[in-house]
């Protein structure tokens, strides 16, 4: 380590290649994601399956994939190896994962048992096993490579600059490559083993360039926490729950615009094509907006004022839209708002969470990085598997009609569906988060907080 970086890590300061090497690990990890944004069209139209069938195999998932992320979190908390806590898990499952995608999309003809099964271990192998075992880990990292709100809040603006990227890759290219190689259940999965190559390049990236330097010294006198203590603390921690619902909503919204936007260009505007620029435009303005904007807002206003005055823009963007739903043009300024509205949040939302940590050490003396990043994981996983599992239950419960061939009538009742989710959806996201920022405190009393961490630390307390 050169002088000027154990200066850099004495400081908390993150250089920009580590922000982008710790971004791009997010990037990888969206790849992955966000086909698995469109996975439910793919199950429908072109593997055949009922999307009742979906909605409950990923309702299920959800509720284990929960329960998984807590074990994951007291994992971390217990993992001691020369690459640290965290940044080894990185290493450890990014080939499983880059595996788990591929396995999803090939699904067996056969009956519907099979299917259910197939289904319901492939998910859960990559949702519940290997991104658990990633993600967690790799989010915890943040609050452990620096200490400093403002750092971990750029690393957290790096990170939502970049990994939409994947998204992009995913989502944006991943149907019009599936024409091009034959439109059929194949294409999908050799679209998806490309992905996965280069989601394995990005994560072993990502390892190799960032590394823990927070060392608190008053941490290693601490004898082991009981199972018990740790989830109270977890659970009497306000914040906690606040950053929680924060990024469930986050989820809740992407899987609201992912899940029916494909089946709004298909069946209304009658050209599935259109699915990808509009999503390419509404992440480019995203990214536009975080880089160009965000971080001038973060030192202008914060993180909770400058949330709360973009969630404020895509309360009355989507309203103004709702007036005329079902022409294209006015689909396309929803897009462009919930972009620049919902781009300031959505670049902090991870330094929410790392402002958590040390909240929770400072009001219960117990650090809990892992555990408080599995946690709010909980909320996200089982705030998009309700959302998938009540769209598609919606779905089937108005009739809509599954095809093999991506050729089927829709009923006008399942037309009617589709246009009222997107109506309404989004309204409930951002009146949740309108009233959650606002009632938002901890950025206030957060340097507070940390000089009392400061002065403790100094004494060998926690």
């Amino acid at each position: 380590m050169t002088t000027q970086q154990m200066a850099d890590a004495s400081t908390g300061k993150l250089s920009w290649l580590t922000r982008v090497a710790y971004g791009l690990g997010d990037t990888a990890q969206n790849i992955v994601w966000g086909a698995m944004s469109i996975l439910t069209f793919f199950y429908t139209d072109y593997a055949g399956i009922d999307p009742a069938m979906v909605g409950m195999v990923m309702l299920l998932s959800r509720c284990f994939d929960g329960f998984s992320d807590i074990v994951m979190g007291f994992i971390v908390e217990k993992t001691n190896s020369k690459w640290g806590k965290s940044r080894p898990w990185i290493l450890w499952t990014s080939v499983p994962f880059a595996i788990s995608i591929v396995l999803i999309y090939t699904v067996p003809q056969g009956s519907t048992a099979l299917q259910f099964a197939y289904l319901f271990v492939t998910y859960n192998f990559c949702t519940t096993v290997c991104y658990t075992a990633l993600n967690l880990p790799y989010g915890s990292l943040s609050a452990m490579m620096t200490r400093v709100s403002k750092e971990r809040d750029m690393l957290s603006i790096t990170r939502m600059a970049l990994s939409p990227l994947g998204k992009i890759l995913a989502i944006s290219a991943t149907l019009p490559l599936i024409k091009v190689f034959g439109d059929s259940q194949m294409a999908w999965i050799e679209v998806m083993s490309m992905w996965a190559v280069l989601a394995l390049i990005l994560l072993l990236f990502c390892f190799s360039r960032c590394k823990e330097t927070v060392v608190i010294q008053a941490r290693k006198k601490v004898t082991k926490i009981p199972v018990g203590k740790s989830l109270k603390c977890l659970a009497l921690n306000q914040y906690f729950w606040a950053a929680m619902i924060i990024w469930m909503m986050q989820n809740v919204i992407f899987y609201i615009t992912g899940t029916i936007l494909p089946y709004y260009c298909k069946y209304i505007f009658h050209d599935s094509a259109l699915y990808s620029p509009l999503y390419l435009l509404e992440t480019g303005i995203m990214i536009s907006f975080t880089i160009l904007f965000c971080p001038k807002l973060l030192q202008k206003f914060g993180k909770r004022n400058m949330s709360l005055y973009g969630v404020t823009i895509c309360l009355i963007g989507h309203i103004i839209y709702c007036l005329n739903p079902l022409d294209f043009n006015w689909v396309v300024f929803s897009c462009v708002i919930r972009g620049i509205g919902f781009a300031p949040l959505n670049s902090v939302i991870f330094g929410f969470l790392g402002d958590v940590v040390e909240y929770g050490q400072w009001k219960f003396h117990v650090r809990q990085e892992g555990l408080i990043f599995s946690g709010g994981s909980v909320g996200t996983k089982v705030g998009s598997g309700l959302t998938s599992a009540i769209i598609t239950g919606m779905l089937s419960y108005a009739g809509y009609v599954s095809s093999t061939t991506a050729s089927a009538v829709q009923p006008e009742s399942a037309i009617n569906m589709i246009v009222n989710t997107y109506v309404w959806g989004p309204i409930f996201v951002w009146v949740v988060l309108f009233v959650l920022l606002y009632f938002y405190k901890l950025d206030k009393q957060y340097p507070q907080i940390m000089r009392d961490l400061v002065a403790r630390e100094a004494k060998g307390e926690l």
